[in-house]
């Protein structure tokens, strides 16, 4: 197993970006091939950390290079392509992790 876990921290408009957010970008996330499981949850608290999470988002897939395979695809680069629109919303880019 494989996950990309993308952490967003305290948007700028938090209106403007979860409209953004789940009306533009998770649709276009959800065409990326292999995705066996995915989710996005609102932070509630954080611990040891400077960081002001707002949101984390997971994919799950197959392996590692299944995840591979599917960052590589058009599906793919049509949402890496959206996250300038996100940007407008945020202080910084968010935070991407890839774990096996």
């Amino acid at each position: 197993m494989a996950k990309m876990i993308i952490m967003y921290e305290q948007p700028i408009d938090k209106e403007a970006f979860d409209q953004h957010y789940f009306n533009v970008h998770v649709p276009l996330g959800k065409k990326i091939p292999n995705i066996l499981r995915e989710s996005v949850r609102y932070v509630l608290q954080t611990q040891n950390t400077d960081l002001n999470l707002y949101l984390i988002t997971e994919l799950e897939f197959e392996s590692v290079d299944t995840l591979t395979q599917a960052l590589a695809s058009p599906e793919a680069k049509a949402a890496e392509e959206d996250g300038p629109n996100l940007m407008r919303f945020l202080k910084k880019p968010p935070i991407i992790t890839i774990v096996e």
